[in-house]
């Protein structure tokens, strides 16, 4: 038989809450704004980002961030980056070696001499170049800023702290303390790896060698070897995906609702990073019980017909076993937009919320404030976060403990009858 048109309606999950239109005029807050005053097309997606955000935290949800293209270039990171890290909802970060690359220009010693401007995106170029201007988009700074940046790093990299194997979310902590020590001698804003050292919060990069910290460390490796010396300094991949492995198993197993939630801004391999512990765990290493990220809200430029990771959305993410198959129909967006047209205004509204449930708590008392709001508990949890950092000894310790019962199991994944082999 024929469905009808309410039987067709009854079984689209698409159908939803009725939209709300409210007049800008009546609304008092941003937060508000975004919930009743975008109710369709692009500014629906909005209003979607930012629910689930809001549902995400009132949840009290721990969210990893990826974020690709140079935010700290272009000083996001002071305008509503870390703004958002400093409330203690994120645990980690997963990113671009040039984001921590360009994070410490603002604090060099003669940055004053240094200032980032503005520049035109189609201006003449070759003139720039001439007068060793460097663009990115409409950010421009002087050449030197790189060539003292790569002073800084190499002057770090030769201190005997670095001197052996690490990860790189070691590296990246160890070098947030010297940002934090420039930044406080020059009077410069606090950066990205600086709040993160300060807030243990772990910094992935994927991709190391595709940025200048490691170009330099190239530079030191090439002088020792140059010389016949040792250069001793070296990342180790192996560990720094081991323990983005266990951070996840943490979040489904230690966490008040057993998981995950992930902004994703931009794509690329900060996405894909993000997005790998996963199948780590249950393709790779033979884990049964570990499930995807409950939250994954993307913004990207990416269209989805490219085929790209970064176009990838939550949906396309459920078929890998990274996002939870049951719950991403309500728990999951991807919006087309540059983030950072909407970052700003997003991060503003979460927090002009968290400062109602602060002034609230005064006056109502934190009892009464959640029984009226049970959200506020996620908003207000301890800014100090969840300090992953200082806790990784201990969490990839038990991920190795568990995984020597597997080893017999996993030995027998590691053959295959390779076609070199019939002859």
């Amino acid at each position: 038989m024929t469905p009808t048109r309410q039987d067709q309606r009854a079984g689209c999950p698409a159908s939803g809450k009725e939209l709300v239109h409210t007049p800008v005029t009546e609304v008092k807050h941003l937060d508000h704004l975004l919930q009743r005053s975008f109710p369709s097309f692009g500014g629906g997606y909005l209003r979607r980002v930012f629910g689930l955000l809001d549902e995400a935290i009132g949840k009290g949800v721990p969210m990893s961030v990826a974020i690709s293209g140079p935010v700290t270039a272009s000083g996001q990171h002071i305008a509503w980056l870390n703004p958002l890290l400093e409330t203690g909802w994120f645990c980690l970060v997963s990113t671009t070696d040039a984001v921590c690359y360009h994070d410490g220009h603002r604090s060099l010693d003669d940055a004053a001499e240094h200032p980032f401007h503005e520049v035109p995106i189609f201006g003449d170029d070759g003139a720039l170049r001439d007068d060793r201007v460097i663009r990115i988009t409409d950010v421009g700074f002087d050449e030197d800023v790189l060539l003292n940046q790569d002073r800084f790093l190499s002057a770090c990299l030769l201190r005997e702290e670095f001197q052996r194997s690490m990860t790189g979310t070691e590296m990246r902590y160890r070098l947030g303390r010297y940002y934090a020590a420039q930044e406080s001698r020059n009077g410069a804003p606090e950066g990205l790896l600086a709040l993160c050292h300060r807030k243990a919060i772990p910094i992935f990069v994927g991709a190391p060698a595709d940025g200048s910290i490691f170009l330099n460390s190239m530079k030191l490796w090439a002088l020792a070897r140059a010389r016949g010396e040792e250069y001793r300094f070296n990342l180790d991949l192996h560990a720094e995906v081991f323990e983005s492995c266990a951070y996840h198993l943490w979040g489904q197993r230690d966490t008040s609702l057993g998981a995950l939630g992930t902004l994703i801004l931009g794509g690329g391999v900060p996405k894909n990073f993000n997005l790998q512990p996963e199948p780590a765990l249950s393709q790779i290493l033979g884990f049964e019980d570990v499930g995807g990220y409950l939250y994954d809200i993307q913004i990207t430029t990416a269209p989805v017909t490219d085929g790209s990771l970064s176009s990838c959305p939550p949906a396309e993410a459920v078929t890998w076993g990274k996002v939870d198959k049951d719950a991403y129909r309500s728990t999951c967006e991807s919006m087309q937009a540059d983030y950072s047209t909407v970052m700003p205004f997003l991060t503003r509204a979460l927090l002009e919320k968290r400062m109602r449930f602060e002034r609230l708590e005064v006056e109502l008392g934190g009892e009464e404030l959640r029984r009226r709001h049970p959200e506020a508990a996620g908003y207000l949890r301890d800014p100090a976060g969840n300090r992953l950092f200082e806790r990784r000894e201990g969490l990839v310790a038990r991920l190795e403990e568990e995984l020597a019962s597997k080893v017999s199991d996993l030995d027998a994944t590691n053959a295959y009858p390779l076609a070199g082999d019939s002859a």
